[in-house]
């Protein structure tokens, strides 16, 4: 088991409260500043939808443990640029507003379930999220904007809210695995009031 630092434990359940805290905005096209780094940056910690992906690929990178702790967070914001790329470029991609909302439950389901996957099926399955993420946001880049530095700071943001999810699961450690678990359920509930309207 991994011993944690009570002020380790204080700084990760501080950084949870404190995204949790986060006012959520839409994740949509044409919706708020899309031209800056630091628009960019601020995009995925002002979401729902965002905020709980991200934490979850964490997560459920921290429950696999070993390569998954650094692969599948760096294959999400890997494939979330390519994404950003074809949308800045207007190439179609079809179900990406279905397929973001999919990611939230599907994402919250593999963490309160402990699925355990190989790495690689992880890869896929993160890498076909992170694609509609990224085309999603690609697309609201105005062509006048620097679409560079937004992407670069969404990517940022995203990477930071992986590290979250990843401090919080190994925080919690084997004996508080129920609290991560809960905190998948929680994702997946967000998601599901997401698609009915009610988040």
């Amino acid at each position: 088991m991994i011993s944690v630092s009570a002020p380790m434990k204080r700084t990760t359940l501080a950084a949870i409260l404190l995204l949790a805290a986060a006012m959520p905005a839409y994740a949509h096209v044409g919706v708020g500043t899309t031209s800056s780094f630091t628009a960019g940056f601020m995009h995925p910690l002002s979401g729902l939808d965002h905020m709980t992906v991200m934490i979850a690929v964490g997560l459920w990178a921290a429950r696999k443990g070993g390569k998954a702790i650094w692969a599948w967070p760096a294959a999400f914001v890997g494939v979330m640029l390519v994404g950003g790329a074809l949308g800045m470029l207007h190439m179609p991609l079809p179900f990406v507003e279905p397929g973001v909302l999919a990611s939230v439950v599907v994402l919250g389901l593999l963490v309160a379930l402990a699925v355990d996957l190989p790495v690689s099926a992880g890869v896929g399955i993160l890498g076909l999220f992170a694609l509609f993420h990224g085309h999603a946001h690609g697309t609201e880049v105005p062509e006048n904007a620097g679409g560079l530095e937004y992407m670069a700071g969404f990517a940022v943001a995203t990477a930071l809210l992986h590290a979250t999810g990843i401090a919080a699961g190994l925080g919690l450690g084997t004996r508080f695995r129920g609290l991560a678990r809960a905190a998948g359920a929680a994702c997946t509930a967000v998601g599901v009031g997401l698609v009915f309207g009610v988040l």
